[in-house]
């Protein structure tokens, strides 16, 4: 069968972190036979080369090339381009794995839309991914349609007849941005590119100790020189103009004025900060027109005017204000609506800890000239930014904390300005956003992170923090077959959601046997948790000797408050005994869980009544004679309901 993705992956001295790329490329989805992994090995001095031999030994789909070192990734990448024999080929990085179904869904998108390149949702852990790139799939993804120029890391699947046709390959030897230049003609000279979103195909990885190639200090001479290249394919390949001016514009906000802004910038040595400064300096006014810096936002562009200008010290004073600038997001109400999770927030920026303030009756005016000073630049971004108030927005995104994944929510939001005296007003943004938790792939726990674009500034924060007295506190939602708990974190106060929520996380246990009712066969109880609709659920009634199963119903609550479990008891088998009760939420999983609930029953006299749990003596004593009784199969589960929280 022929081989429809070559995943090659350049490898130099990873250590452990191999281990984690490795497992991700054999749990594929894709069928073995249709994909290859070729490891080209560089000259590795670690125990990685024999680990890779032992890997190919023992798995066909694995391969290994040793060669010697070359001092970069760019050899390494094209040697295994020569090696393959897929369709498609795929670049990863050592230190960095794929999710599950990366290869078959990138694989499949790129077939159905005809594409040469095909770019996965990425996740960064420690590192900085693409955000407003994966909002949504883009079938045919063009650097005019969509922001394809942010993303050009090499962590792409590109078509092996494209680059044949073409005949691209990485620049070579010891060198920075090598995958810039790659990119960027893979972008300029397909005939279709195409983003796949809804999925995180790749994981890019920080390591723990910081080691990854992109993390060391750079040389600024070498590193500008190499990014002159990438400059270079785009005046290849494109015309000058618009289109040109807003690649060109990725460099200069990216590579150059984002080092120069902020804590970035103040946190590196003075001499190293002053050599970076000159070598950015000197690309700048070699390289851009005035088209390029006219696009940019108002603090990049007074950051680009003065290093246009070679102003240093003003640069360094910029940094200074800019690095008291951050968005600040309060809750405003948390709670469950039609099957979803409605979020409130109002969301604004501070300076220096109190909140921002602008000019009320400021007008848009080009920066025709470089401010004379610090303070007149940051009157002209006040004045520019309240001008596009307008422009504003902010988003909701949930980001998988183990992971990294990040989803865009629906949001809705107005913009209000508030007066504050002085002919000055604060921006407040007001949104809410719809959360539905059946979207969310995974169980796990999913932080609130607020975006806000405001001006020059899009930054993030996390969802709070909200007051202990004032916070909402929504039940746990079951939504599908699957316990959701909104939460506060502690000690910061902010939102999280958790996925697959069980045990004493529930909130099950503010439960009082005086609410619960029997009624012939059957009990009642009202339970904290928010469901839309019935849904069944499993019981389990546990004595001395013996368990016993029933099936239950979960319904909303007549006053709207929480939800009330009815079931049938199996009461005719109900001996003269203390039985537990346990709820399973998910009576459909492959592993149950059971919780225990907060009450007993008691069999008696011909009748069942409600009495308060065990103690903890009384309960290890019942789970060991338990044990004794029901055997193996289900000795974890009794002690599991027993001995586990409520």
């Amino acid at each position: 069968m022929p081989v429809k993705v070559s995943v090659i992956i350049p490898v130099y001295n990873p250590g452990i972190y191999i281990e984690d790329c490795i497992t991700s490329l054999q749990r594929q989805s894709l069928p073995p036979e249709e994909y290859e992994v070729i490891f080209v090995d560089d000259g590795s001095t670690d125990a990685t080369p024999a680990r890779l031999d032992a890997l190919a030994a023992e798995d066909p789909r694995m391969k290994v090339i040793h060669q010697e070192n070359s001092g970069w990734s760019g050899k390494p990448r094209n040697v295994g381009i020569a090696a393959s024999r897929g369709e498609f080929v795929m670049f990863v990085d050592n230190d960095d794995y794929l999710g599950d179904e990366a290869l078959e869904r990138m694989y499949d998108y790129g077939v159905a839309n005809g594409a040469d390149v095909v770019v996965g949702k990425m996740a960064g852990k420690g590192r900085g991914v693409p955000v407003e790139l994966f909002r949504r799939n883009h079938p045919r993804a063009t650097v005019e349609n969509a922001p394809l120029i942010d993303s050009l890391t090499p962590h792409k699947m590109i078509r092996r007849a494209f680059l044949d046709r073409t005949g691209l390959r990485f620049p070579e030897g010891r060198r920075r941005l090598e995958d810039h230049v790659f990119i960027a003609e893979a972008y300029l000279r397909a005939e279709n590119v195409s983003v796949v979103s809804d999925y995180v195909c790749y994981y890019h990885i920080r390591r723990d100790d910081s080691s990854n190639a992109g993390f060391e200090r750079f040389d600024p001479t070498g590193y500008f020189k190499n990014l002159r290249e990438a400059l270079d394919v785009v005046e290849r390949y494109t015309e000058p103009g618009p289109v040109r001016d807003r690649l060109f514009r990725r460099w200069l906000r990216v590579e150059m004025v984002e080092r120069l802004r902020a804590r970035r910038f103040l946190n590196l040595p003075d001499d190293y900060r002053k050599e970076l400064f000159g070598e950015i300096h000197e690309v700048v006014v070699e390289r851009f027109g005035p088209g390029v810096a006219e696009g940019l936002q108002p603090t990049q562009q007074v950051v680009a005017a003065l290093t246009a200008a070679d102003r240093y010290d003003d640069v360094v004073s910029f940094a200074e204000w800019e690095a008291g600038i951050a968005p600040k997001a309060a809750p405003a109400h948390v709670e469950w609506r039609d099957g979803s999770l409605s979020i409130g927030f109002t969301a604004e920026y501070t300076s220096g800890g109190e909140p921002m303030t602008f000019p009320a009756d400021a007008e848009a005016a080009p920066l025709n000239d470089t401010p004379k000073d610090v303070t007149e630049a940051v009157e002209w971004v006040a004045a520019e930014t309240a001008a596009r108030f307008g422009q504003a927005t902010a988003d909701l995104l949930l980001r998988e904390r183990s992971s990294a994944a990040q989803y865009f929510q629906p949001v809705k939001f107005t913009r209000e300005t508030v007066p504050v005296g002085d002919g000055e007003v604060r921006l407040v943004l007001r949104a809410t956003a719809t959360v539905d938790p059946a979207g969310l792939p995974g169980d796990g726990v999913w932080d609130a992170v607020v975006r806000v674009k405001l001006g020059g500034w899009t930054k993030e924060c996390r969802l709070g923090p909200a007051p202990r007295a004032t916070r909402p506190t929504p039940d746990v939602g079951l939504v599908g077959d699957r316990p959701v708990l909104p939460y506060w974190t502690e000690p910061h106060g902010n939102l999280s959601l958790q996925l697959g929520a069980r045990g004493k996380r529930l909130g099950l246990g503010g439960v009082q046997p005086m609410d619960v009712t029997v009624s012939g066969d059957r009990f009642r109880a009202p339970l904290p948790l928010h469901v839309e609709g019935d849904s069944e659920v499993r019981l389990r009634f546990v004595s001395s000797s013996r368990i016993l199963d029933a099936s239950g119903t979960l319904s909303p609550a007549p006053d709207g408050r929480g939800a009330v479990l009815e079931a049938a008891m199996p009461a005719k088998d109900l001996s003269r005994d203390t039985w537990r009760v346990a709820l399973c939420l998910t009576p459909g999983a492959d592993r149950p869980r059971f919780t225990g609930l907060p009450f007993a029953l008691r069999a008696a006299d011909g009748q069942v009544l409600v009495v308060p749990v065990p103690g903890p003596g009384v309960a290890l004593r019942l789970a060991r004679r338990a044990r004794r009784v029901v055997g193996t199969a289900r000795r974890k589960v009794v002690s599991r309901i027993r001995i586990g929280g409520q």
